[in-house]
């Protein structure tokens, strides 16, 4: 950004001072293309001056294109021609002895000037991360914008921000953070991809880290947002990554990221293929105590995908201060789940009654969509008084089918076929307004709206092979319809000057969300309208310490997946299912964070409370060894903890980053006669560990440990794992060799288990070990990355 502000201000300068008498004999054309010497590769931006000869003073001049080429006119006669770059040393040519109507110059070499390159870095800015108000900004100085680094990289600089060697990020040791670029959602930073790669350090002026946002933002309840804020003047030129990887259990991918700057278009796009399989190993015990009977089961469910993506997208700049943007994206995932399940019966003398098997044979095909139009202006009087308008469309489908087979061993005939069909539709569409008025340098006004629209449809038949022949289940069967729209305003009013500052804002929010079984005409209709309170103030002691507090008002509307009550038969011992009468959880969130930089170590610690009402929990219901998972509104949950995190690089290569998070909760409740009131505690950690090797070798050990815990009927077990990567760069940094293991040990274990007066159930889930070996390769100005088309989980 530097070297372009001295070049727009150098151009500026030449035709501010051009002199008004010139000698009037005939306009010569100078043309020509300025290259680095080492390399050849074009200078975009360079300065070519025609200077008077005698006054030293400018009279004409240019910047060169993105291919280093440049072509100038003057009318001039005694001048001098000076080419020259930030960085470079400067070229001087004296006009030719024969005047013609063209000079061509030809290539010109330019060889870097150590002694410029080294001021330019002295006097450049370190990376530092300060309180603004609801947010935490991490400002990218020259120590990072200089390194070619990627903004994947510059995040894993950002206090309590952590991107590990697969480009996972996650914020306070968790993961599921929206990503925003310049305050909006975009496809370069959604889950279908990973487009980050090809926005490169020098593109960004500033990370914006918030975990407990303002009136400003959604009421709905995330984990935090992360807002990637570019600098307006980006380097123009061409962006790309190529990735291919390969591991196992199957997982292959290539992928392809490009994007190409200009004077007045960004075109951005992405390309996409792969196949993975996912195999989850399940263990589940369903015991009644009653009649002293047991049902065991255990297997594989797999599910394997192929999956397409592609991205286009382009910002038309239409002048200096209003922005057109217009992108899509389409996906294709074709999914086959096959599984298989052993099940045992045990009788009241713990003796086997029955075996079967039950085998599951899964095809889905899973097209989505998602397009997005947005324009931004830019107002003259100030660089923060913009207004923002953004449409976003999403689309989701699933046409899937499955057959199930149950196969008698011995003891009790089981034998049964079942086939189910799930033609399922999702469309989002999200329209948001935003202006922000800086009255004062100190006093901001901000106003704006968002409409979102969710209209889902779940068509769910279940088929009972009878007599020879597939009979419908007309107990199972249903069409399930969610329809569900949310209006919100806000206004937020803030004063910040060089040490205080303080912000507040009001949010409302209208809610009209409608459910419909079609097959039995059952609806539930909920309208309601909220306010969502924020308040945030901020004080700066010095450079190094800050403390920040806050307060708001969130809200979990249940899901679709919450409030449908059909449910997968793929384990009919152990069913699954949603619950139409939900009503959304509210919670009041404030916290108290402080912020230490301590030379090469940065500390954060931090004090939080939440208050949440009308809690979500799934309750589980038992008869004849079938166990019935239900979301459930189950009274109030009052938490209080403490964090901390830190990051210190006692040396060039080495880098510690450690997360801690501790919380004791008491709960509250009653459901049916039942009273669920107890407290409890619970407590994760995460240490990562980066060295860097000799020979360009990166390593990267990440342990994580979450500690047992208890819910309203569960006790969940602790859980310890570790994952590892290693990288190599080579090609000078341009090409990435990547190896990375997840759960090196086989220890990430989900485990749970019930225990009721009349019965017990216990669940298990294990992944195991994943191991993948990467390559990518960046070129222009983009990054090596590591592609990874995530499937939409649910």
């Amino acid at each position: 950004m530097k070297k372009l502000l001295v070049q727009v201000l150098t151009a500026c300068s030449l035709m501010l001072y051009c002199p008004a008498a010139i000698a009037q004999q005939g306009t010569v054309t100078i043309k020509g293309t300025v290259v680095e010497e080492s390399n050849g590769q074009p200078i975009a931006y360079a300065t070519v001056m025609v200077g008077d000869n005698e006054t030293k003073k400018p009279i004409d001049g240019t910047t060169t294109m993105d291919n280093g080429s440049f072509s100038l006119e003057t009318d001039a006669s005694d001048y001098y021609i000076e080419v020259s770059y930030l960085g470079f040393k400067t070229k001087t040519f004296g006009p030719p002895p024969t005047q013609s109507q063209t000079i061509d110059l030809g290539r010109v070499a330019l060889s870097e000037d150590a002694e410029q390159l080294q001021e330019v870095v002295v006097q450049g800015e370190v990376s530092r991360t300060e309180f603004k108000l609801d947010k935490r900004v991490f400002n990218v100085g020259k120590d990072l914008s200089t390194t070619g680094a990627s903004a994947l990289e510059v995040l894993n600089n950002v206090p309590s921000v952590n991107v590990n060697i697969e480009g996972r990020i996650s914020l306070r040791g968790s993961q599921g953070v929206q990503i925003l670029i310049n305050g909006k959602p975009s496809i370069i930073a959604s889950e279908e991809g990973n487009a980050l790669g090809t926005i490169t350090a020098d593109m960004i002026e500033k990370i914006e880290v918030m975990t407990n946002p303002s009136a400003k933002y959604d009421a709905e309840g995330t984990s935090g947002i992360i807002n990637i804020v570019l600098k307006k003047e980006e380097r123009k030129g061409l962006n790309g990554s190529i990735s291919v990887n390969t591991g196992a259990p199957d997982s292959h991918s290539v992928g392809v990221s490009l994007n190409r700057r200009t004077e007045n278009f960004n075109l951005f796009t992405q390309l996409g293929l792969g196949l993975r399989d996912m195999p989850n190993d399940l263990e589940t015990r369903n015991v009644d105590l009653i009649n002293n009977t047991t049902i065991l089961s255990n297997g594989t469910e797999y599910r394997n995908e192929t999956y397409y993506n592609f991205v286009l997208g382009t910002d038309y700049h239409i002048n200096d201060n209003n922005v057109l943007t217009l992108s899509g994206n389409f996906a294709m995932e074709i999914e086959d789940q096959p599984s298989n399940t052993s099940f045992v019966a045990l009788d009241s003398d713990n003796a086997i009654s029955s075996e079967w098997e039950r085998t599951e044979v899964t095809d889905a095909k899973n097209p989505k969509f998602q397009y997005e139009l947005q324009y931004k202006k830019d107002f003259e009087n100030h660089e923060d008084h913009t207004l923002l308008f953004s449409g976003l469309g999403n689309f989701f489908g699933k046409d899937q089918s499955s057959e199930f087979l149950n196969t008698t061993i011995s003891g009790d005939d089981n034998d049964s076929r079942q086939q189910t069909r799930t033609d399922f539709k999702e469309a989002i569409f999200t329209f948001k307004l935003d202006y922000t008025n800086p009255i004062t340098d100190e006093w901001t006004l901000e106003t704006g709206a968002q409409y979102v629209m969710n209209d889902v449809s779940n068509d769910y038949e279940v088929n009972n092979f009878t007599n020879g022949a597939f009979v419908n289940d007309p107990g199972l069967t249903n069409v399930f319809e969610f329809d569900q729209k949310v209006l919100g305003v806000y206004g937020t009013g803030s004063y910040e000057g060089k040490k205080w500052g303080i912000k507040g804002g009001l949010r409302l929010e209208q809610t009209d969300q409608n459910t419909l079984l079609v097959t039995t005409s059952s609806a539930n209709d909920q309208n309601y309208s909220n306010f969502f309170p924020s308040l945030h103030s901020s004080y700066k002691f010095s450079d190094k310490v800050s403390i920040q507090a806050g307060y708001s008002k969130r809200i979990y509307r249940p899901r679709m997946w919450d409030l449908n009550p059909f449910f997968n038969i793929r384990n009919n011992y152990s069913v699954r299912q949603g619950n139409p009468d939900l009503q959304p959880e509210f919670t009041d969130s404030y916290e108290v964070t402080s912020i230490y930089i301590l030379g090469p170590a940065s500390i954060n610690f931090g004090v939080y409370h939440r208050y949440t009402t009308d809690v979500i929990e799934r309750i589980t219901t038992f008869e004849n060894n079938v166990s019935t998972s239900k979301p459930e509104n189950i009274g109030t949950n009052r938490a209080t903890g403490i964090e901390f995190n830190a990051k210190y690089s006692p040396a060039k290569w080495l880098t510690l980053n450690g997360d801690f998070n501790y919380n004791q909760f008491q709960r509250d409740g009653i459901f049916e006669t039942t009273v669920f009131d107890f407290s409890n505690e619970q407590w994760t950690s995460k240490l990562m560990t980066k060295i860097k090797l000799p020979s360009d070798f990166d390593l990267e050990m990440t342990g994580n440990y979450q500690s047992s815990y208890q819910t309203v009927q569960s006790d969940v077990s602790d859980m310890l794992f570790m994952d590892m990567g290693l990288r190599k760069n080579i090609m000078k940094g341009k090409a990435v060799l990547n190896l990375s293991v997840r759960d090196l040990f086989a220890s990430r274990v989900d485990e749970s288990q019930i225990a009721q007066a009349s019965y017990e159930v216990y669940n298990r889930r294990q992944r195991g070990t994943f191991v993948a070996l990467g390559f990518s390769y960046g070129f222009g100005k983009g990054e090596a990355m590591q592609y990874s088309g995530q499937q939409r989980r649910r």
